[in-house]
């Protein structure tokens, strides 16, 4: 199979794969928001409101799909494309199990890391095109915050990286043993953290802020076009997730084969989990605050955690 139809391919599991995740996460989110706030979430549509995304998202496609006025038309109408596909190409350098990547390159760490940061250019896209000065401060406010937190992300991920002595994907996988989890768990909470700030989710959730900025960067966007900027968060948290897993956690470990590849789910859905959890119970941060935990917190931490197996490596 050619290149361009490998690409074509992906393309289309990939974006079907983060449409199943958006049409799970947001009933999954709604049910943990539910319980966390004595609800019990979604019920009419379904069994257990398992069908009420989808009637959400058939009542999103058929809204009618509007353009402000004063608005960039052309940078408007690209942007949540921009936003949208560095996250689908980031699921492609996931290990799903051991030695198998859909893409296995010996630099897919550095991939995953990289790509979706191309997805701030969207967030100021869409912002600066609106013509509306809440959304370009939430444009402004989004990409400060995707920019700093990639610093700790990155170490944080860097100290596995050292523990396995490779950045591909597939071997830092093969490579894992069960002591890591300790070695790196002050680590793990900081990708975590970042991940979630990356994402633009709560209590990170400056850029979209409804009580001051009505929405943020996507405040004028509407139907399709509001509903790919919805999918592109829930598919960041399932590319998150999965990396995390991955990495961190081992993947399928302590299992093999299929059970394996299930195991590596698991794990993704407890960490999905997590994330939803943070966002329905902590308070929305200040502007200050989140750079401040960002470079005199969570900074730090990552490189105390590289120091430290830095000094472990020598004597493996």
């Amino acid at each position: 199979m050619s290149g361009l139809l490998w690409g074509m391919l992906f393309g289309l599991l990939a974006g079907t794969a983060i449409a199943l995740a958006a049409l799970f996460g947001v009933w999954w989110e709604r049910k943990v928001a539910g319980r966390i706030q004595m609800r019990f979430g979604p019920q009419e549509a379904g069994p257990a409101g398992l069908l009420q995304t989808l009637a959400d998202t058939i009542k999103l496609v058929l809204k009618e799909d509007i353009t402000p006025r004063l608005a960039d038309k052309r940078l408007f109408r690209v942007a949540p494309l921009v936003v949208f596909t560095p996250v689908a190409m980031s699921l492609a350098v996931i290990p799903f199990a051991k030695g198998w990547a859909p893409l296995d390159t010996s630099v897919g760490v550095l991939f995953f890391l990289a790509v979706p940061s191309i997805s701030v250019l969207g967030i100021l896209l869409g912002g600066w095109a609106s013509g509306n000065s809440y959304a370009t401060l939430g444009g402004m406010r989004g990409a400060a915050q995707m920019v700093s937190y990639e610093v700790p992300r990155t170490l944080a991920v860097l100290s596995v990286v050292v523990l396995a002595g490779t950045l591909r994907p597939t071997l830092l996988l093969g490579r894992f043993q069960w002591w890591w989890l300790i070695a790196t768990f002050a680590g793990f909470v900081v990708y975590l953290i970042s991940s979630i700030a990356e994402m633009n989710r709560g209590p990170f959730d400056l850029a979209e802020a409804e009580s001051e900025l009505v929405a943020g960067y996507f405040a004028d966007y509407s139907g399709i076009r509001w509903a790919v900027f919805m999918m592109t968060e829930y598919g960041s948290v399932l590319a998150a997730s999965l990396f995390g897993a991955a990495t961190f956690l081992g993947g399928g470990w302590p299992f093999g084969g299929l059970l394996g590849v299930v195991a590596l789910l698991v794990k993704a859905v407890l960490i999905t989990t997590l994330i939803i959890w943070v966002k329905w119970t902590l308070p929305r941060m200040r502007a200050d605050q989140l750079m401040r935990l960002c470079w005199t917190v969570l900074t730090p931490i990552a490189l105390v955690q590289l120091l430290i197996v830095g000094a472990v490596v020598p004597w493996l």
